[in-house]
């Protein structure tokens, strides 16, 4: 049995790792293509389908990220709670 104890993943790591990851990636492509006018202006057109308020502008990086701090970590927490029920 310790063996399995040593194969849990923590949750709210595994939540906040994800959250992060995920926001920044999303805020940057938000700033990149508020910056370019081209660079990854597809991405942010179909995520900010998803995401109220995102948009390729500086503002809508910063909300956007924030969505996509809050869905990451949503999405982690579900991730590392399975994994350790399996």
């Amino acid at each position: 049995m310790a063996a399995s104890k040593e194969c849990k993943i923590g949750v709210k790591k595994i939540a906040v790792a994800s959250g992060v990851t995920w926001g920044l990636g999303v805020f940057f492509a938000g700033v990149f293509a508020a910056a370019t006018g081209g660079f990854c202006l597809d991405f942010v057109n179909v995520m900010g389908s998803m995401y109220i308020g995102y948009a390729p502008t500086y503002a809508g990086a910063v909300i956007g990220g924030i969505w996509a701090l809050i869905d990451g970590a949503v999405a982690g927490a579900i991730f590392g709670y399975i994994y350790n029920m399996v």
